[in-house]
């Protein structure tokens, strides 16, 4: 993709390396990533951001970094319910937040600012991992050294030896064709696994602090397109999690059971699992339309970068206005 290395100067090679230096600590690992964001910026640009950093990092990699692209579309759709902090921002950069609302109470300033933290949590937790692996000449053993002990990202270190020893066969000219099939495959059974620790050791924690009202809204409107222009692509990639939902419930009944909902992990895992993974697959087959589709996200941030922040003004008497501008 053209232009998307051009922002940033860490790249992993060896010369790199010698002259920046790589951290031995996970903490260290965390800092490098993150001074690849704008150390100050609204919610909404650092959400804008960490999209165009997750498409950079999967075409680093693209045969192996297959939850780099998911979060990078994931992320960029998070902007929508992001947008609201972006309401009547004026020349300086600044906004009122709640009097761009007709009625208060529909903003749900709380749930906007949990879905932010939700998104840069998932960058904190597992952009680092990539870069880690990907910076090293054995990128497997540098992730061994710094994970082995840390219970929290042993599904982490399983989906990368995964990923791993898929890459090695891909690598191996002399693999035969049905090596190459099965190496593919456990590549994307080790992303599938990265992807499964974001939704259950970060997102769930987070929804469980989402309001009913909210819960509902995001059930209502999750949907997934990978940003794919043109009407029989659309249809062909194109997710619902309530259609999905409702058609499995008519199939197996949902007597005694209660409505499906997104919040809720079981729910949403089988929705992410069984039908936007196999989606994005079939999407990923197509360079074409999944460098356009990043293109397109770099893109956005290229031109977002150059609007001022939306920063709400904040009344010492009301702490319903909160500031967004800390993008951590």
């Amino acid at each position: 993709m053209e232009g998307l290395n051009a922002p940033y100067e860490f790249i992993p090679n060896r010369h790199e390396r010698r002259r920046i230096g790589t951290p031995d600590t996970i903490s260290g690992w965390k800092a490098l990533a993150d001074g690849f964001l704008t150390s100050r910026c609204c919610a909404f640009h650092r959400n804008m951001e960490i999209s165009s950093r997750y498409a950079w990092m999967y075409e680093l990699l693209p045969a192996c970094f297959k939850w780099a692209a998911m979060a990078a579309i994931a992320s960029h759709h998070v902007r929508l319910a992001l947008f609201p902090l972006r309401l009547r921002a004026d020349r300086s950069g600044r906004g009122d937040i709640p009097s761009s609302l007709v009625r208060r109470r529909t903003m749900l300033i709380k749930d906007v600012h949990t879905i932010r933290s939700t998104n840069n949590a998932i960058f904190d937790d597992i952009f680092w991992v990539h870069l880690a692996y990907i910076s090293a000449d054995d990128g497997i053993e540098q992730l061994r050294t710094l994970l082995g002990g840390e219970h929290h990202y042993a599904p982490v270190l399983a989906g990368f030896e995964a990923i791993n020893k898929g890459h090695r066969i891909l690598q191996d000219r002399t693999a035969s064709e049905g090596a190459r099939r099965w190496a593919e495959d456990l590549i994307w059974e080790g992303n599938v696994q990265l992807l499964e620790h974001e939704q259950r050791a970060l997102v769930q924690p987070n929804f469980d602090r989402l309001s009913g009202a909210f819960a509902r809204l995001i059930s209502i409107g999750s949907a997934t397109t990978f940003e794919v222009h043109g009407v029989r692509q659309d249809i062909a990639y194109f997710t619902s999690f309530y259609l999905s939902s409702l058609r499995r419930a008519v199939r197996h009944g949902r007597r005694g059971q209660s409505w499906p909902r997104i919040t809720r992990f079981d729910d949403r895992w089988r929705w992410v699992s069984m039908s936007v993974v196999p989606r994005f697959r079939r999407f990923d087959a197509d360079p074409h339309l999944i460098d356009a589709s990043l293109q397109r996200i770099v893109d956005e941030a290229r031109v977002s970068a150059s609007t001022p922040c939306a920063l709400p003004r904040i009344s010492p008497n009301d702490d319903s206005r909160t500031r967004v501008n800390d993008g951590l």
